[in-house]
């Protein structure tokens, strides 16, 4: 006897992508701020399905920045963050500043339980702690025209699990 509708525990049931290949650069300094460009909207076909995220940043930081953090956000509320402590800001991931004209490659994989069936939308934000420094997001601090200067993808990617 087949049962219809029943979708086994753990089947991937759609997979949906945004590749980011153009740059982006802010100098917004001490708040959360949208990397524009980096967010999948994805609609689970059942409140007790999964959403496995998967982030892969590149990102060029200017010096002067003690640090640059990241966090992954449903909708509006930060997701994957470390715990509350003091006045710490919590988050997914991070770097700090490696050189006056770096990019780095940063990748986080998060499972979600959103508990719902509304359209939902995951996004990176970053936010940066030392005014007049800058985010560039796909390119090096100073982009220079040569070979030695690249340009990257960055991505997410969202898979529904059947839970």
């Amino acid at each position: 006897m087949a049962l219809q509708g029943l979708v086994a525990t753990g089947k991937v049931l759609q997979v949906l992508q945004t590749v980011k290949t153009d740059t982006f650069t802010s100098a917004v300094d001490e708040t959360f701020t949208d990397i524009t460009g980096l967010s999948v909207a994805i609609t689970p076909s059942s409140a007790l399905n999964k959403i496995l995220v998967n982030v892969t940043l590149a990102s060029g930081f200017r010096p002067g920045a003690n640090a640059i953090m990241f966090r992954l956000v449903r909708d509006s509320t930060a997701i994957a963050i470390g715990d509350a402590d003091g006045s710490r800001n919590r988050t997914t991931f991070g770097d700090a500043i490696v050189s006056n004209d770096s990019i780095t490659n940063a990748s986080i994989t998060f499972l979600d339980s959103p508990s719902t069936t509304s359209a939902t939308t995951y996004k990176v934000q970053f936010y940066q702690d030392t005014p007049a420094s800058a985010i560039f997001v796909n390119r090096t601090v100073t982009d220079s025209d040569i070979a030695a200067h690249q340009r990257m993808i960055s991505q997410i990617t969202v898979t529904e699990i059947a839970g």
